[in-house]
Protein backbone atom coordinates (compact mmCIF):
# COMPACT_ATOMS: atom_id res chain seq x y z
CA UNK A 1 0.00 0.00 0.00
CA UNK A 2 1.58 3.35 -1.03
CA UNK A 3 2.48 5.87 1.64
CA UNK A 4 0.01 8.66 2.16
CA UNK A 5 1.46 12.13 1.61
CA UNK A 6 0.54 14.79 4.17
CA UNK A 7 1.31 18.51 3.84
CA UNK A 8 1.10 21.05 6.66
CA UNK A 9 0.99 24.77 5.85
CA UNK A 10 1.65 27.25 8.65
CA UNK A 11 4.04 30.20 8.60
CA UNK A 12 5.26 29.31 12.08
CA UNK A 13 5.16 25.52 11.72
CA UNK A 14 4.68 23.33 13.72
CA UNK A 15 2.60 25.60 16.02
CA UNK A 16 -0.84 23.99 16.47
CA UNK A 17 0.19 21.08 14.23
CA UNK A 18 3.04 19.90 16.45
CA UNK A 19 1.51 16.73 17.92
CA UNK A 20 -0.23 15.48 14.79
CA UNK A 21 2.84 16.20 12.63
CA UNK A 22 5.17 14.36 15.02
CA UNK A 23 2.81 11.38 15.16
CA UNK A 24 2.46 11.13 11.39
CA UNK A 25 6.19 11.63 10.79
CA UNK A 26 6.98 8.71 13.11
CA UNK A 27 4.62 6.39 11.21
CA UNK A 28 6.22 4.62 8.21
CA UNK A 29 2.88 4.73 6.42
CA UNK A 30 3.07 8.50 5.91
CA UNK A 31 5.33 10.90 4.06
CA UNK A 32 5.13 14.31 5.69
CA UNK A 33 6.10 17.76 4.41
CA UNK A 34 5.48 21.29 5.63
CA UNK A 35 5.61 24.83 4.27
CA UNK A 36 6.52 27.75 6.52
CA UNK A 37 8.64 30.87 6.82
CA UNK A 38 12.13 31.21 8.29
CA UNK A 39 10.55 31.08 11.76
CA UNK A 40 9.23 27.56 11.13
CA UNK A 41 10.93 24.80 13.12
CA UNK A 42 12.17 21.54 11.66
CA UNK A 43 10.81 18.27 13.00
CA UNK A 44 12.37 14.87 12.53
CA UNK A 45 10.84 13.12 9.55
CA UNK A 46 9.20 16.27 8.13
CA UNK A 47 10.45 17.80 4.87
CA UNK A 48 10.20 21.51 5.63
CA UNK A 49 10.22 23.99 2.74
CA UNK A 50 10.78 27.53 4.00
CA UNK A 51 9.91 30.67 2.11
CA UNK A 52 10.86 34.31 2.56
CA UNK A 53 8.33 37.11 2.38
CA UNK A 54 9.85 40.17 0.81
CA UNK A 55 8.80 43.58 2.05
CA UNK A 56 6.12 44.96 -0.22
CA UNK A 57 5.23 48.59 -0.83
CA UNK A 58 1.51 48.83 -0.15
CA UNK A 59 1.42 52.63 0.03
CA UNK A 60 -0.60 52.78 -3.18
CA UNK A 61 -3.01 50.09 -2.00
CA UNK A 62 -6.25 51.15 -0.38
CA UNK A 63 -5.90 50.89 3.42
CA UNK A 64 -8.79 48.43 3.60
CA UNK A 65 -7.01 46.12 1.14
CA UNK A 66 -3.45 46.29 2.47
CA UNK A 67 -3.69 43.23 4.67
CA UNK A 68 -5.16 41.20 1.81
CA UNK A 69 -2.44 42.52 -0.49
CA UNK A 70 0.20 41.15 1.89
CA UNK A 71 -1.70 37.88 2.23
CA UNK A 72 -1.69 37.52 -1.56
CA UNK A 73 2.07 38.09 -1.61
CA UNK A 74 2.43 35.38 1.01
CA UNK A 75 0.15 33.10 -1.01
CA UNK A 76 2.45 33.55 -4.00
CA UNK A 77 5.43 32.39 -1.95
CA UNK A 78 3.45 29.38 -0.74
CA UNK A 79 2.58 28.60 -4.34
CA UNK A 80 6.29 28.59 -5.25
CA UNK A 81 7.08 26.35 -2.29
CA UNK A 82 4.26 23.95 -3.17
CA UNK A 83 5.45 23.86 -6.79
CA UNK A 84 8.91 22.91 -5.54
CA UNK A 85 7.45 20.00 -3.60
CA UNK A 86 5.37 18.92 -6.57
CA UNK A 87 8.40 19.01 -8.86
CA UNK A 88 10.12 16.58 -6.47
CA UNK A 89 7.19 14.20 -6.71
CA UNK A 90 5.40 15.20 -3.52
CA UNK A 91 1.73 15.67 -4.33
CA UNK A 92 -0.23 15.52 -1.07
CA UNK A 93 -3.25 13.38 -0.42
CA UNK A 94 -4.12 15.64 2.52
CA UNK A 95 -3.33 19.28 3.29
CA UNK A 96 -3.80 20.71 6.80
CA UNK A 97 -3.49 24.51 6.72
CA UNK A 98 -3.93 27.58 8.90
CA UNK A 99 -5.62 30.22 6.71
CA UNK A 100 -5.00 33.27 8.87
CA UNK A 101 -2.13 34.75 6.83
CA UNK A 102 -3.32 33.93 3.31
CA UNK A 103 -1.26 30.76 2.98
CA UNK A 104 -4.29 28.64 2.10
CA UNK A 105 -5.29 30.78 -0.88
CA UNK A 106 -3.41 28.82 -3.60
CA UNK A 107 -3.83 25.31 -2.19
CA UNK A 108 -7.01 24.19 -4.00
CA UNK A 109 -5.69 25.37 -7.36
CA UNK A 110 -2.31 23.74 -6.74
CA UNK A 111 -3.61 20.44 -5.38
CA UNK A 112 -7.13 19.92 -6.80
CA UNK A 113 -7.22 16.25 -5.80
CA UNK A 114 -6.16 16.70 -2.19
CA UNK A 115 -8.39 16.64 0.85
CA UNK A 116 -7.94 20.06 2.43
CA UNK A 117 -8.61 20.69 6.11
CA UNK A 118 -8.58 24.24 7.49
CA UNK A 119 -7.69 25.20 11.06
CA UNK A 120 -10.28 27.73 12.22
CA UNK A 121 -8.71 29.61 15.10
CA UNK A 122 -10.77 32.80 15.29
CA UNK A 123 -13.22 34.90 13.28
CA UNK A 124 -12.98 38.64 13.89
CA UNK A 125 -16.11 40.60 14.75
CA UNK A 126 -16.69 44.26 15.47
CA UNK A 127 -18.86 43.57 18.54
CA UNK A 128 -19.33 40.80 21.07
CA UNK A 129 -15.73 39.59 21.18
CA UNK A 130 -12.37 41.19 21.90
CA UNK A 131 -13.04 44.39 19.93
CA UNK A 132 -14.70 46.97 22.17
CA UNK A 133 -14.69 44.64 25.18
CA UNK A 134 -12.51 46.82 27.40
CA UNK A 135 -13.92 50.32 28.06
CA UNK A 136 -10.50 51.51 29.17
CA UNK A 137 -9.33 51.45 25.57
CA UNK A 138 -11.30 53.45 22.98
CA UNK A 139 -12.92 51.92 19.93
CA UNK A 140 -11.18 51.82 16.60
CA UNK A 141 -13.77 53.88 14.69
CA UNK A 142 -15.76 53.00 11.59
CA UNK A 143 -12.65 52.68 9.42
CA UNK A 144 -11.11 50.39 12.00
CA UNK A 145 -14.28 48.31 12.18
CA UNK A 146 -14.25 47.82 8.41
CA UNK A 147 -10.56 46.89 8.44
CA UNK A 148 -11.18 44.40 11.27
CA UNK A 149 -14.03 42.78 9.33
CA UNK A 150 -11.81 42.48 6.26
CA UNK A 151 -9.24 40.50 8.26
CA UNK A 152 -11.57 37.54 7.71
CA UNK A 153 -11.27 37.53 3.92
CA UNK A 154 -8.57 34.88 3.54
CA UNK A 155 -10.19 32.67 6.17
CA UNK A 156 -13.57 32.84 4.43
CA UNK A 157 -12.02 31.87 1.09
CA UNK A 158 -10.26 28.96 2.79
CA UNK A 159 -13.53 27.80 4.33
CA UNK A 160 -15.15 27.77 0.89
CA UNK A 161 -12.25 25.77 -0.59
CA UNK A 162 -11.73 23.22 2.17
CA UNK A 163 -13.32 19.80 2.58
CA UNK A 164 -13.43 20.03 6.37
CA UNK A 165 -12.39 22.40 9.14
CA UNK A 166 -11.40 22.17 12.78
CA UNK A 167 -11.59 24.59 15.71
CA UNK A 168 -9.98 23.96 19.11
CA UNK A 169 -12.93 24.96 21.31
CA UNK A 170 -16.68 25.29 21.02
CA UNK A 171 -16.50 29.01 21.74
CA UNK A 172 -13.90 29.64 19.02
CA UNK A 173 -16.08 27.70 16.58
CA UNK A 174 -19.03 29.86 17.59
CA UNK A 175 -17.23 33.01 16.39
CA UNK A 176 -17.55 31.84 12.78
CA UNK A 177 -20.61 32.57 10.60
CA UNK A 178 -23.49 30.19 11.30
CA UNK A 179 -23.59 28.98 7.71
CA UNK A 180 -20.03 27.63 8.01
CA UNK A 181 -20.26 26.11 11.48
CA UNK A 182 -21.60 22.72 10.28
CA UNK A 183 -18.34 22.34 8.35
CA UNK A 184 -16.23 22.99 11.46
CA UNK A 185 -15.60 20.21 13.98
CA UNK A 186 -14.27 20.90 17.48
CA UNK A 187 -10.99 19.10 18.18
CA UNK A 188 -8.34 20.59 20.45
CA UNK A 189 -4.65 20.06 19.68
CA UNK A 190 -4.33 18.23 22.97
CA UNK A 191 -2.40 18.49 26.23
CA UNK A 192 0.31 15.95 27.05
CA UNK A 193 -0.96 15.18 30.52
CA UNK A 194 1.85 12.68 31.02
CA UNK A 195 4.29 15.60 31.03
CA UNK A 196 2.05 18.40 32.31
CA UNK A 197 1.35 16.75 35.66
CA UNK A 198 1.65 17.56 39.36
CA UNK A 199 5.07 17.22 40.98
CA UNK A 200 5.35 17.85 44.72
CA UNK A 201 9.15 18.06 44.49
CA UNK A 202 9.37 20.50 41.58
CA UNK A 203 11.61 23.56 41.69
CA UNK A 204 12.52 26.41 39.36
CA UNK A 205 15.86 28.20 39.19
CA UNK A 206 15.55 31.88 38.32
CA UNK A 207 18.12 33.83 36.30
CA UNK A 208 19.34 35.34 39.55
CA UNK A 209 20.24 31.86 40.77
CA UNK A 210 17.46 31.74 43.34
CA UNK A 211 15.53 28.46 43.45
CA UNK A 212 11.79 28.56 44.10
CA UNK A 213 9.64 25.65 45.34
CA UNK A 214 6.07 25.15 46.53
CA UNK A 215 7.13 26.46 49.93
CA UNK A 216 7.63 29.94 48.45
CA UNK A 217 3.94 30.80 47.95
CA UNK A 218 4.34 31.28 44.21
CA UNK A 219 1.69 33.02 42.12
CA UNK A 220 2.06 32.52 38.36
CA UNK A 221 0.83 34.57 35.41
CA UNK A 222 1.66 33.61 31.82
CA UNK A 223 0.96 35.22 28.46
CA UNK A 224 2.70 35.18 25.11
CA UNK A 225 3.11 38.92 25.57
CA UNK A 226 2.04 41.19 28.43
CA UNK A 227 -0.95 43.15 27.15
CA UNK A 228 -4.55 44.11 27.92
CA UNK A 229 -6.05 41.29 25.79
CA UNK A 230 -4.65 38.85 28.36
CA UNK A 231 -5.62 41.03 31.32
CA UNK A 232 -2.10 42.09 32.24
CA UNK A 233 -3.35 45.49 33.43
CA UNK A 234 -5.90 43.90 35.77
CA UNK A 235 -3.36 41.49 37.25
CA UNK A 236 -0.82 44.28 37.73
CA UNK A 237 -3.34 46.39 39.64
CA UNK A 238 -4.07 43.46 41.96
CA UNK A 239 -0.40 43.04 42.92
CA UNK A 240 -0.13 45.70 45.66
CA UNK A 241 -2.90 44.04 47.71
CA UNK A 242 -1.59 40.52 47.04
CA UNK A 243 1.96 41.33 48.11
CA UNK A 244 0.91 43.40 51.12
CA UNK A 245 -1.30 40.60 52.47
CA UNK A 246 1.26 37.85 51.81
CA UNK A 247 4.78 38.92 52.88
CA UNK A 248 6.28 35.66 51.59
CA UNK A 249 4.52 35.57 48.21
CA UNK A 250 6.61 35.41 45.04
CA UNK A 251 5.13 36.52 41.71
CA UNK A 252 6.29 34.76 38.52
CA UNK A 253 5.37 36.48 35.25
CA UNK A 254 6.13 34.38 32.19
CA UNK A 255 6.04 36.08 28.78
CA UNK A 256 7.50 38.92 26.78
CA UNK A 257 7.01 42.37 25.28
CA UNK A 258 6.62 41.42 21.62
CA UNK A 259 3.87 42.35 19.19
CA UNK A 260 0.57 42.11 21.08
CA UNK A 261 -2.64 40.51 19.83
CA UNK A 262 -4.44 43.74 20.59
CA UNK A 263 -3.56 47.41 20.26
CA UNK A 264 0.03 48.58 20.23
CA UNK A 265 1.10 50.58 23.29
CA UNK A 266 1.48 54.32 22.71
CA UNK A 267 4.72 56.11 21.90
CA UNK A 268 6.79 52.98 21.36
CA UNK A 269 6.53 51.95 25.01
CA UNK A 270 5.68 48.50 26.30
CA UNK A 271 2.44 47.63 28.08
CA UNK A 272 4.57 46.16 30.87
CA UNK A 273 6.23 49.52 31.57
CA UNK A 274 2.98 51.45 31.29
CA UNK A 275 1.11 49.32 33.81
CA UNK A 276 4.01 48.80 36.20
CA UNK A 277 4.55 52.54 36.30
CA UNK A 278 1.05 52.70 37.83
CA UNK A 279 2.13 50.66 40.86
CA UNK A 280 5.64 52.05 41.23
CA UNK A 281 6.48 52.45 44.89
CA UNK A 282 3.49 50.35 45.97
CA UNK A 283 5.09 46.89 45.68
CA UNK A 284 8.22 45.07 46.75
CA UNK A 285 9.77 44.54 43.32
CA UNK A 286 12.27 42.01 44.72
CA UNK A 287 9.36 39.57 44.93
CA UNK A 288 8.23 40.11 41.33
CA UNK A 289 10.11 38.01 38.77
CA UNK A 290 9.83 38.48 35.01
CA UNK A 291 11.17 35.24 33.54
CA UNK A 292 10.84 36.03 29.84
CA UNK A 293 9.75 33.17 27.62
CA UNK A 294 10.59 29.83 29.21
CA UNK A 295 11.41 26.50 27.59
CA UNK A 296 8.77 23.81 27.84
CA UNK A 297 10.25 22.02 30.85
CA UNK A 298 10.94 25.23 32.77
CA UNK A 299 7.41 26.44 32.12
CA UNK A 300 5.94 23.22 33.48
CA UNK A 301 8.19 23.54 36.54
CA UNK A 302 6.84 27.06 37.11
CA UNK A 303 3.30 25.69 37.05
CA UNK A 304 4.19 22.76 39.29
CA UNK A 305 5.41 25.08 42.08
CA UNK A 306 2.47 27.48 41.72
CA UNK A 307 -0.04 27.84 44.56
CA UNK A 308 -2.27 30.03 42.38
CA UNK A 309 -2.22 30.49 38.62
CA UNK A 310 -3.94 33.64 37.36
CA UNK A 311 -5.38 33.68 33.84
CA UNK A 312 -7.37 36.44 32.18
CA UNK A 313 -8.45 36.95 28.62
CA UNK A 314 -10.82 39.10 26.60
CA UNK A 315 -13.33 37.03 24.56
CA UNK A 316 -10.50 35.77 22.35
CA UNK A 317 -8.50 32.62 21.59
CA UNK A 318 -8.06 30.39 24.64
CA UNK A 319 -4.41 29.95 25.68
CA UNK A 320 -2.75 26.54 25.96
CA UNK A 321 -1.19 27.81 29.21
CA UNK A 322 -4.55 27.70 31.00
CA UNK A 323 -5.08 24.04 30.10
CA UNK A 324 -1.49 23.15 30.99
CA UNK A 325 -1.87 24.88 34.35
CA UNK A 326 -4.98 22.82 35.07
CA UNK A 327 -3.21 19.65 33.94
CA UNK A 328 -0.39 20.26 36.42
CA UNK A 329 -2.91 20.61 39.25
CA UNK A 330 -2.76 24.38 39.66
CA UNK A 331 -5.46 26.27 41.48
CA UNK A 332 -6.67 28.36 38.57
CA UNK A 333 -8.08 31.84 39.29
CA UNK A 334 -9.48 33.02 35.98
CA UNK A 335 -11.63 35.69 34.38
CA UNK A 336 -15.29 34.83 33.84
CA UNK A 337 -15.19 35.37 30.08
CA UNK A 338 -16.81 32.99 27.53
CA UNK A 339 -13.69 31.16 26.28
CA UNK A 340 -12.62 30.48 29.88
CA UNK A 341 -16.06 29.42 31.10
CA UNK A 342 -16.08 26.61 28.54
CA UNK A 343 -13.38 24.91 30.62
CA UNK A 344 -13.32 26.45 34.12
CA UNK A 345 -16.26 26.22 36.51
CA UNK A 346 -16.97 26.24 40.24
CA UNK A 347 -15.85 22.61 40.57
CA UNK A 348 -12.37 22.96 39.06
CA UNK A 349 -11.32 26.57 39.57
CA UNK A 350 -12.24 30.06 40.70
CA UNK A 351 -13.83 32.61 38.37
CA UNK A 352 -14.01 36.38 38.92
CA UNK A 353 -15.25 39.34 36.84
CA UNK A 354 -12.54 40.35 34.35
CA UNK A 355 -12.32 43.99 35.44
CA UNK A 356 -12.45 43.43 39.20
CA UNK A 357 -8.82 43.67 40.34
CA UNK A 358 -9.88 43.80 44.00
CA UNK A 359 -11.80 40.54 43.76
CA UNK A 360 -8.86 38.95 41.94
CA UNK A 361 -6.55 40.05 44.76
CA UNK A 362 -8.94 38.67 47.39
CA UNK A 363 -9.09 35.27 45.67
CA UNK A 364 -5.30 35.04 45.40
CA UNK A 365 -4.79 36.10 49.02
CA UNK A 366 -7.25 33.43 50.15
CA UNK A 367 -5.54 30.79 47.99
CA UNK A 368 -2.15 31.54 49.52
CA UNK A 369 -3.47 31.67 53.06
CA UNK A 370 -5.42 28.39 52.89
CA UNK A 371 -3.90 26.16 50.18
CA UNK A 372 -5.38 22.90 51.52
CA UNK A 373 -8.88 24.35 51.25
CA UNK A 374 -8.63 24.16 47.44
CA UNK A 375 -7.22 20.64 47.06
CA UNK A 376 -10.41 19.31 45.47
CA UNK A 377 -10.50 22.14 42.91
CA UNK A 378 -6.95 21.34 41.87
CA UNK A 379 -7.72 17.64 41.56
CA UNK A 380 -10.80 18.38 39.47
CA UNK A 381 -8.82 20.79 37.28
CA UNK A 382 -6.48 17.98 36.29
CA UNK A 383 -9.37 15.52 35.91
CA UNK A 384 -11.05 17.93 33.49
CA UNK A 385 -8.00 18.08 31.25
CA UNK A 386 -7.39 14.33 31.35
CA UNK A 387 -11.01 13.64 30.40
CA UNK A 388 -11.50 16.29 27.72
CA UNK A 389 -8.11 17.35 26.41
CA UNK A 390 -5.64 14.49 26.87
CA UNK A 391 -3.39 14.30 23.84
CA UNK A 392 -3.19 10.56 23.25
CA UNK A 393 -6.45 9.19 24.58
CA UNK A 394 -8.77 11.97 23.36
CA UNK A 395 -7.41 14.55 20.93
CA UNK A 396 -5.12 12.59 18.60
CA UNK A 397 -7.75 9.92 17.86
CA UNK A 398 -10.29 12.66 17.13
CA UNK A 399 -8.02 14.60 14.80
CA UNK A 400 -7.06 11.42 12.94
CA UNK A 401 -10.76 10.72 12.44
CA UNK A 402 -11.33 14.26 11.19
CA UNK A 403 -8.46 13.95 8.75
CA UNK A 404 -9.79 10.62 7.52
CA UNK A 405 -6.63 8.76 8.53
CA UNK A 406 -6.09 5.49 10.32
CA UNK A 407 -4.63 6.07 13.75
CA UNK A 408 -3.01 3.91 16.40
CA UNK A 409 -5.21 2.62 19.20
CA UNK A 410 -5.99 5.13 21.90
CA UNK A 411 -3.43 5.16 24.69
CA UNK A 412 -5.59 5.09 27.82
CA UNK A 413 -2.88 4.11 30.29
CA UNK A 414 -0.41 6.98 30.51
CA UNK A 415 -3.03 9.53 31.59
CA UNK A 416 -4.11 7.65 34.69
CA UNK A 417 -5.19 10.05 37.42
CA UNK A 418 -2.27 11.35 39.43
CA UNK A 419 -2.74 12.71 42.95
CA UNK A 420 -2.47 16.45 43.46
CA UNK A 421 -0.19 17.34 46.33
CA UNK A 422 -1.70 19.90 48.68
Amino acid sequence: MPMKKILFVHNNFPAQFLHIAETLAADPGFEVAAIGTHTARRLSGVDLVQYSLRDGDVAATHPFARRFDLECRRAEEVLYAASSLSARGFVPDLVFAHPGWGEALPLRAMFPGARIVTYCEFFYRVTGQDSGFDPEFPGIGIDGDVALHLKNAATLLALVDCDAAVSPTQWQRSTFPAEFQPKIKVVHEGIDTGKAKPSPHASLRLRTGRVLTKADEVVTFAARNFEPVRGFHIFTRALPRILAANPRAQILLVGGDGAPYGALPPDGQSWRKIFFDEIAGKVDTSRIHFTGHLGRQEFLQALQISLAHVYLTYPFVLSWSLLEAMSTGCLVIASATPPVEEVVNAENGILFPFFDADQLADRVVEALAHPRRFKSLRAQARATIVKRFDLRSVCLPRVFDLLGLEHPGADLTHAAELPVDA
